[in-house]
């Protein structure tokens, strides 16, 4: 999500738009991300924590369709709309998954974990998102995302990791 949330505005210069332009995009998308949190948590119970990833990985993937559909004006909008609400059903939904995967002894190291590995990875595709606007492309660096969310549907279908009875949703 972050790859494409940074690289946008930079796109967009390269589309002749202009800063006010793109930082409407980013309003938009920034609402997306946060104004589900009003509802994540009731959908994570109604359909369960992997579903809810799930959607949000579709999500991911219908904002790499708009974006690799055009560069029009609307379709930055709708694909950064719908960036935002695939990364808030994805984190919030894995976060709650995560903690149904350890004991409580091994809470602050699980999170301490996760936490690492997600701002890390958060840093890395900030500092690479406009080296990699430049060296390929727009069109390919969405390209390139698609296999990324392929790799998380599968895993969901894939790993069937061990939850604490107590804390099993659907």
């Amino acid at each position: 999500m972050i790859l494409l949330m940074t690289v946008t505005p930079l796109a967009m210069m390269g589309c002749g738009y202009s800063f006010e332009q793109s930082t409407q995009v980013i309003q938009w998308h920034v609402l997306g991300m946060f104004v589900p949190s009003f509802f994540t948590g009731h959908l994570i119970d109604r359909i369960g924590a992997k579903n809810t990833i799930l959607l949000g990985a579709v999500f991911m993937l219908m904002c790499c369709i708009v974006n690799l559909t055009g560069t029009t004006l609307i379709q930055f909008n709708i694909a950064l709309i719908l960036l935002g609400v695939g990364w808030n059903f994805m984190f919030i939904a894995a976060t709650r998954f995560l903690t149904m995967t350890y004991q409580p002894e091994d809470k602050p190291k699980a999170q301490a974990c996760n936490e690492f590995v997600v701002f890390s990875s958060v840093t890395i595709a900030s500092l690479l998102a406009g080296w990699l606007n430049t060296t390929i492309g727009w069109y390919q660096l969405n390209l390139v995302t698609i296999p990324f969310m392929v790799v998380i549907i599968a895993a969901l279908f894939i790993f069937k990791p061990q939850l604490k009875p107590s804390l099993q949703h659907k």
